[in-house]
């Protein structure tokens, strides 16, 4: 990479990240908080089995539809990198791309679904009256996939373009009438479980009526212009695309298969350990979600400075990223340290549960200093489209996390945290120990 800069102005604008992160914190967390809306929905109708089978249903979308995330987190480097290179009439080639992917990706999960739902059921453990209705709502919002995948490549263009208050307002309006659908189908009218299924199901397509209004409103011309083009959706033009998008894939399996492994092998030392685990990993999700909009950062402004070939710019935006991204993990952290256990407590069923997972504290602190280079990482690497190096940093960690769990495993429950919190700083690790290669290419 080369720097073209020749100007004195200065090589960043650090307000810019901070337009970028904020949102995209915001947005996380709102998208978070539509499943405690769907279960407190839920929890009024005054059926375990029915609250058992949201649960088990929103577990199964989350594995499904965040396995397919990797359509928006591509989109969007690619989207960057072509803002600075090649114009808006590219960028918007690239979100014709995405559409198509998604829509052939959601055309083979839907021909999937006499298989792959009831085996996903299965696997989750759902039997009796909550698979029963486990499957009413999620044969409903199964359907939703072919608005699901295309909202990914709309919103991976909106935040490649930096379009993150329209973001926002649209996740929050998404979730808002998810939420007041619910409410309405599912306790108004009484339709149970499957109003909740319907809420999501119609506030997806709602979601997707209102990124394609924005879209075309606004790019509606290049949007002409590169459908007319047939070789923007040639296989040379859409391979660097798959090429990108299969990397990212790969690496979600190997990280989905790691998480999947923390709440397995607590699973093995007992209920107690299971359940407080569960609550240390929820509040690692919540620090993720946050830690998360630097991430969205790295992806546009890295993304553009590698399309700009502005080696200077690029690893300036690095290290800006890298010190607001470990000023807020101090402030986690601090959080951590002073209201831990009480969040915990409040948490906990017993005070067995309390006191396990207050034993945990230590590694609770620790997850936001351990995560958040690999998450700055992660954004400097999709948004320059350095997707096989992510790979590979992933699967090495992956390694190193397989080999630390078996050599500690006679530590306990420490040890499986010690193990998770080694592989966060790992996976961080093996990315900045490729950079330097990276930007010699």
């Amino acid at each position: 990479m080369n720097s073209r800069r020749a100007n004195p102005a200065p090589i960043i604008d650090t307000r810019v990240i901070w337009a970028i992160a904020l949102p995209a914190m915001i947005t996380n967390v709102a998208t978070a908080l539509i499943g405690v809306g769907d279960m407190w929905i839920v929890g009024q109708l005054g059926d375990a089995a029915t609250q058992g089978a949201v649960d088990v249903g929103a577990k199964l979308f989350a594995v499904l539809f965040t396995v397919m995330n990797f359509l928006k987190t591509g989109t969007t480097g690619l989207v960057a990198q072509a803002g600075t290179r090649l114009g808006q009439r590219e960028q918007a080639a690239v979100l014709l791309r995405g559409l198509v992917v998604g829509f052939a990706i959601a055309i083979m999960l839907l021909i999937a679904k006499p298989v792959l739902l009831p085996l996903m059921l299965k696997t989750l453990g759902a039997d009796g009256d909550v698979a029963i209705a486990a499957r009413t709502y999620a044969d409903i919002r199964y359907w939703s996939a072919p608005a699901v995948m295309a909202n990914f490549a709309f919103v991976g263009f909106l935040v490649g373009r930096r379009r993150m208050r329209e973001v926002l307002v649209i996740e929050i309006a998404y979730n808002a009438l998810n939420v007041a659908l619910g409410l309405w189908l599912a306790l108004g009218l009484d339709w149970g479980i499957a109003g909740i299924g319907w809420s999501s199901f119609i506030a997806e397509f709602a979601k997707l009526g209102a990124c394609a209004f924005l879209v075309s409103r606004s790019d509606a011309a290049d949007l002409r212009e590169a459908s007319a083009d047939r070789a923007h959706l040639s296989l040379a033009a859409l391979r660097p695309f798959l090429s990108v998008n299969r990397d990212l894939f790969l690496r979600t399996v190997v990280l989905m298969v790691a998480l999947a492994a923390l709440t397995r092998l607590g699973a093995e030392r007992g209920p107690v350990v299971l359940a407080a685990n569960g609550i240390i990993y929820q509040l690692f999700v919540l620090s993720a979600l946050l830690l998360d909009g630097f991430e969205n950062a790295a992806q546009v402004l890295n993304g553009e400075r590698m399309g700009a070939e502005d080696r200077e710019g690029f690893i300036a935006y690095v290290r800006a990223i890298l010190w607001r991204g470990f000023a807020v993990a101090g402030l986690l952290a601090i959080l951590f340290a002073v209201a831990g256990r009480t969040i915990i407590e409040s948490f906990a069923a017993t005070g067995a549960v309390a006191h396990e997972a207050s034993a945990m504290l230590p590694w609770l602190i620790a997850i936001p200093f351990a995560g958040i280079a690999g998450f700055v990482f992660d954004g400097v690497f999709v948004g320059a489209s350095w997707t096989r190096a992510l790979l590979v940093s992933m699967a090495g960690a992956a390694a190193g996390y397989v080999v630390l769990l078996w050599l500690t495993w006679p530590l306990g429950n420490d040890g499986l945290w010690l193990s998770f919190v080694a592989f966060l700083v790992l996976r961080a690790g093996l990315q900045m120990a490729q950079m330097p290669r990276l930007l010699r290419g």
